[in-house]
């Protein structure tokens, strides 16, 4: 007999081929991950949990089996949305109070495939407000809290999806990163992360920031989950090639990546480089001048100059009834400051249309060109890098961090790494590296533009020698 602790542990694909095995219901399988979703309630997240919903859409499953159908490669699978992606039977609120009864016209298609290809979306998940930030504090909604430690934050923006999959929730949720939102909170909660090449999967019915970044992706607990969801959304059901991590290339740019990376932190990834090369792969060293300036020169310029026209073309386009302007009203007090600094008409630091038209136009392009000749002449199969400066710290810190005798900003530590990735396209995998002090640490594997599949690979090849992390509160090291 499968019990209900072992179902929560199954991978999706796993859960997936049972269910379609008669090994155990949707039904069972959906109540089996609603009493953990209210067992660990106080973690916060779920903004919307219909559990008769939920299992109405099981037993439809159970339904389809019955007769015979054809079932689809996520049968019966309840998946956890980011509260920011439209779904016409549940409200997408985007994380800010003005949107909490608003219903979208049409769902997303990422929703559309997902539903068509059997999944059940299983409630929508808290997130940073307007996804304006890397915590997951949201003042609306109450914060998100870490399954490793109630005290401290998940990461963001899509921190309630990553804390319901860690947590045993569910095996695979849907998230969107466009400067980290994907792997900041995958990397915080111990599981694995994976933003595609942006554009790879449809971005449409989302609540964005900027069209130039913007990208919905996956968290899982195992990258063979990160892999499914890939072939849901593209149709690429060809085997993936796992390549051997013998002969293996990857690449570190350490006077960028790791200057001033927590001790601790440093420790994980150093001890991974170790088993990587003991494994027969190649560290690469090489270093990347200027990378620093021209990330700064385009990341935050972008998003802060799209926000705003993007938010409102979202509003329009998912027949919200709610203006922009009725929307900001409400918006919290911390996300209304920054959008007031930066992003409103006539901001005091609002970006000119000439700086915005150089980091689209000029320094944009000078960011891909070396990144691509990066990979390119030093034969890097992927780059290498600590996902974070930091673990996961306390909620309602400051927005500043100490790392030994150096205090620098929040924002810094949590989102310089992930930064030139999202911000020149590239697919991005983060894996769980291992434990510091009881908090996950995670490495992140960044590679050329286009080349997904491949990345997947590798993930499937790394994950196989470091391992996974257990649910919170399994005792495990390594």
């Amino acid at each position: 007999m499968t019990t209900a602790d072992d179902m929560i542990a199954l991978s999706a694909s796993d859960a997936v081929a049972a269910m379609r095995a008669g090994h155990f219901t949707a039904l069972a399988y959906a109540e089996a991950l609603l009493a953990r979703c209210a067992a660990d309630a106080d973690l916060n997240a779920f903004i919307t949990l219909d559990p008769d919903a939920v299992r109405a859409a099981a037993r439809a499953a159970d339904a389809r089996r019955a007769t015979g159908a054809a079932l689809g490669p996520l049968h019966g699978l309840p998946v956890p949305v980011k509260d920011s992606i439209n779904t016409t039977d549940l409200p997408t609120t985007a994380g800010t109070a003005a949107l909490r009864d608003f219903r979208p016209a049409t769902d997303a298609t990422v929703i559309s495939r997902l539903r068509d290809a059997g999944a059940i979306v299983l409630g929508k998940t808290n997130l940073h407000e307007l996804s304006l930030g890397w915590t997951s504090s949201n003042m609306a909604f109450g914060p998100v809290r870490n399954p490793w430690d109630r005290a401290r934050i998940p990461g963001g923006s899509s921190g309630g999806t990553a804390a319901a999959v860690a947590a045993g929730m569910a095996p695979l949720g849907v998230a969107e990163d466009t400067q980290g939102s994907i792997r900041v909170p995958a990397a915080l909660c111990g599981i694995a992360g994976f933003r595609p090449t942006t554009g790879r999967y449809p971005n449409d019915g989302c609540a964005p920031i900027s069209p130039l970044f913007d990208q919905i992706g996956p968290v899982a607990r195992c990258v063979a989950d990160l892999v499914l969801f890939d072939t849901v959304m593209t149709g690429d059901q060809a085997p993936l090639p796992v390549p051997p991590l013998a002969g293996l290339r990857l690449g570190i740019a350490r006077n960028f990546y790791f200057a001033g990376v927590d001790p601790a932190v440093a420790a994980v990834v150093e001890r991974v480089l170790v088993r990587l090369a003991d494994a027969g792969v190649t560290i690469v060293e090489a270093d990347m001048p200027g990378l620093g300036t021209l990330i700064d020169a385009i990341t935050l310029p972008v998003q802060v100059h799209d926000v705003v026209p993007s938010l409102k073309a979202w509003l329009a386009a998912s027949g919200a009834s709610v203006s922009f302007d009725a929307m900001f009203a409400a918006v919290s007090p911390d996300v209304q400051q920054m959008l007031r600094r930066f992003a409103l008409p006539g901001a005091p630091d609002a970006i000119s249309d000439d700086d915005y038209t150089a980091a689209r136009d000029v320094h944009l392009p000078a960011l891909r060109a070396m990144l691509a000749g990066w990979f390119a002449d030093h034969r890097i199969d992927a780059m290498l890098l600590p996902a974070t400066m930091v673990p996961a710290t306390p909620i309602g810190a400051s927005d500043r961090v100490r790392i030994g005798n150096t205090d620098m900003a929040f924002a810094t530590a949590v989102g310089r790494n992930i930064a030139p990735g999202s911000t020149a396209g590239l697919p991005g995998l983060v894996l769980p590296a291992g434990l510091a002090d009881g908090l996950p640490v995670a490495i992140e594997l960044d590679g050329p533009a286009g080349s997904d599949r491949r990345l997947l690979g590798i993930g499937l090849a790394v994950e196989a020698l470091l391992g996974r992390l257990p649910l919170p509160g399994v005792a495990a090291t390594r």
